[in-house]
């Protein structure tokens, strides 16, 4: 079992702010970058039918390394992601889910959470657990485990700081050309056994990730338009 070393959030003891000089785009070409980022994430779905097709490993970690990048409550980065790619631990993952959501579509949901999945035509079924070449399985650590010393140290704002990471994972993963779902059987403790994670860490998300399958399809959804979820105060 695992976890984690004595470390710093920040350099140093102390606290001493660095220049932040970042390349300020002129006005036009910010507006055009904006726009081409904003018709590409349009563009993407959750897709629950995986090609088996070989992904270049680099680019799941370069997708990873993006959402490490995300903002954290007191930067304690309070996050883990585990790459699974052997498929006898995907299958025993795959078969864990679906007993869970056995008993979640036999009636644990309750009757109104299923009728709004059923326009969705999801049920206990997930071979895209299996289908995809990677599993990301992301914990949230809900303290600090001092390895050395065996303390624990309390993080702060939890879900909102791995929740704003898997929003990260997820639009670099789109933008890298690749699929992903986020799939939350519930609940998730198996996640932890099987994958051998310390105390310390809860299940946050499995997402498969992988290129669509040749006959994957999607629900015809309408997302709310900007006047919809906008406010201007």
């Amino acid at each position: 079992m695992e976890t984690q070393r004595s470390w710093t959030p920040i350099s140093g003891t102390d606290h001493h702010p660095v220049p932040y000089r970042p390349a300020r785009m002129a006005p036009a070409e910010s507006v055009a970058a904006a726009a081409r980022l904003r018709d590409r994430m349009t563009q993407r779905r959750t897709v629950r039918a995986f090609a088996p097709d070989p992904v270049d490993e680099q680019v799941v970690l370069d997708a990873i390394a993006v959402a490490s990048t995300a903002p954290s409550g007191a930067h304690q980065q309070p996050w883990t992601f585990v790459l699974v790619t052997d498929p006898a631990v995907r299958a025993r993952i795959r078969e864990a889910a679906e007993e869970e959501e056995r008993r979640s579509y036999a009636g644990r949901l309750g009757e109104e959470w299923l009728a709004a999945l059923r326009p969705l035509g999801t049920d206990e079924h997930k071979p895209h657990l299996t289908d995809a070449p990677y599993l990301i399985v992301v914990f949230a650590q809900r303290y600090f485990l001092d390895e050395a010393t065996g303390e624990k140290h309390k993080h702060y704002y939890v879900d909102e700081s791995v929740g704003i990471a898997v929003g990260m994972l997820l639009t670099a993963l789109h933008l890298s050309g690749l699929a992903a779902l986020t799939h939350t059987p519930s609940p998730m403790r198996f996640l932890s056994e099987i994958l051998g994670r310390p105390r310390n860490e809860k299940a946050f998300a499995v997402i498969p990730v992988g290129y669509p399958a040749s006959d994957a399809t999607v629900p015809d959804l309408v997302r709310k338009n900007l006047d919809q979820v906008l406010v201007r105060v």
